[in-house]
């Protein structure tokens, strides 16, 4: 049995609780352990991601307890992408806290920051919808705690929001919860797949309850139109890199679709036929032009990058929501990419407001390092707006080479291109007003410039950016491996017999007598 599986969600579990426990004030310390766990989890989640390149499913029995009845962490190359993608996320988001000061604005950012990561990881490693349910908790604990980093009634009221419709999903998962068991007895996702594959259509009400359930909840995540109320105050008003490190919040929501949807309740299943089409497509193309409006329309910088990110959210699930081969992997090279611009985006944000009185979309005093923020801020939108060179506008070509063959593509294409001229014409209204018309005549008398950002932050935000050119310069390698991912989900025959066939403490004869 692999046990290094298990580490990205045990390593975050144990360094939280040191934290506060041995280093609560000694800063210093606090931010070695931080930095180091972060780089650890890295390495960790490099060699997951080699080990699940040539199709090899990893398992880890906890407790060495086979499947369906004991727990398990299951790695594809989908799930070990995405721990990959969120551990290089969290070191320049790390870096980016130690740099500005941010950490040292409240108490326990680093504890909570590693309890965030423990969710996330253990979301995208679970076999198990309970467990699912179990890490989305700690995902709401631990980023409602960071949320409200620093204090602020906008940000307190910002953060009841966020939890009372995080809540909402929360009870809406337990009942799409109940409602499988009932009707197949288990929840581990392996199990599922074979269990539902036997039900009669005819006879398939508490199955069909469930696959809508869980598609909302998956939704509330994903701030799915509309569903997504909770995110443009939210993301807007926590503190820049908790906003960055959210960017692959919503994330978990997509990958949750995908992993229950191609396995559980895939498009060829008669039980849940035509759920995909006739209710994620809509709101995922609603989710894309609302958010490009919001681009549009934001009187701030914070709430600008935060509409860009319900946007970006509607392209990634218009995609999946097609649910063929070519569209996964369009969505999943396009997810990479949103990640890391809409993170580069936010930290970028509180470069500006280093500078500026606040981050409103008026003219203002010239900041301290203006050039280089602007530089930056340049690239960021070329890239959540999806202009050439970047990766986002093979992202784009991406999805619309995808869609060409389905019968809603002239809703598809004419929806993604119209709100990319929309985000072209936002992020250049915001970049006008923030940089070009700021001028020194506009400096009231007696107010000076305020201070420069430290050379640390400007670090982290150019390592976001290098890694989205990297994700263009790579585009042919990273696009054949999205396409092996997306090969693997629609052939989960080898995920389901590793899970449920690898033996573990119960011996078979138990196992059928459990039966």
């Amino acid at each position: 049995m692999m046990h290094w599986i298990i580490a990205p969600v045990i390593l975050p579990a144990l360094l939280a609780p040191f934290i506060v426990l041995a280093a609560r004030y000694h800063m210093g310390i606090q931010r070695v352990f931080s930095v180091a766990g972060v780089l650890s989890l890295i390495v960790i989640a490099a060699g997951l991601v080699w080990q699940a390149a040539d199709g090899t499913i990893i398992l880890y029995q906890l407790g060495d307890w086979a499947a369906p009845f004991g727990i398990v962490l299951v790695g594809d190359k989908l799930s070990t992408m995405m721990v990959l993608l969120t551990a290089v996320l969290a070191l320049f988001v790390i870096l980016y806290a130690i740099g500005s000061g941010w950490d040292e604005r409240g108490r326990h950012f680093h504890a909570l920051f590693q309890f965030q990561l423990m969710g996330i990881m253990g979301a995208f490693l679970t076999g198990d919808l309970f467990n699912l349910f179990v890490f989305f908790e700690v995902l709401l604990i631990a980023s409602y705690g960071l949320m409200i980093h620093s204090g602020g009634n906008a940000r307190l009221r910002a953060g009841v929001q966020y939890v009372l419709f995080n809540l909402l999903g929360s009870t809406l998962f337990l009942f799409a919860l109940g409602s499988l068991y009932a009707e197949t007895g288990t929840l581990n996702m392996a199990d599922l797949a074979l269990r539902v594959a036997l039900i009669d259509p005819a006879q398939s009400v508490g199955i069909r309850v469930a696959a809508v359930l869980l598609l909302l909840v998956f939704a509330i995540k994903a701030a799915l139109v509309p569903l997504h109320f909770w995110l443009p105050s939210s993301y807007a008003e926590a503190p820049a890199p908790v906003a960055a490190l959210f960017a692959i919040m919503t994330k978990v929501g997509a990958y949750a679709i995908i992993r229950v949807y191609t396995m559980i309740f895939p498009p060829d299943l008669a039980v849940t036929s035509g759920l995909q089409a006739d209710w994620l497509l809509p709101a995922a193309l609603v989710s894309l032009a609302i958010g490009m409006v919001g681009v549009l329309a934001a009187k701030s910088l914070d709430r600008l990058v935060a509409f860009s990110v319900i946007g970006s959210m509607g392209m990634v699930m218009v995609t999946i929501s097609l649910f063929t081969p070519a569209s996964i992997a369009a969505a999943l090279y396009y997810t990479v990419h949103s990640t890391l611009a809409a993170a580069a985006l936010f930290l970028i944000s509180d470069l500006v407001r280093t500078g500026r009185a606040d981050l409103d979309l008026t003219p203002q005093p010239p900041i301290a390092g203006g050039a280089l923020t602007a530089m930056l801020f340049f690239v960021g939108a070329i890239a959540m707006a999806g202009l050439p060179p970047l990766s986002g506008f093979i992202g784009k070509l991406l999805i619309l080479s995808a869609s060409f063959s389905e019968p809603q593509v002239v809703w598809i294409w004419a929806t993604v291109l119209i709100s990319s001229l929309i985000a072209v014409v936002g992020f250049s209204r915001a970049g006008s007003i923030v940089f070009w018309k700021a001028h020194s005549d506009t400096v009231p008398p007696g107010e000076e410039v305020l201070q420069r950002p430290a050379t640390l932050s400007y670090v982290a935000v150019g390592g976001l950016i290098a890694l989205l050119i990297a994700h263009t310069v790579l585009a042919g390698s990273m696009q054949r491996y999205m396409t092996a991912v997306s090969a693997q989900l629609f052939a989960p025959e080898p995920y389901i017999s590793t899970v449920l066939d690898t033996p573990g403490k119960l011996s078979d004869a138990t196992k059928k007598e459990a039966h």
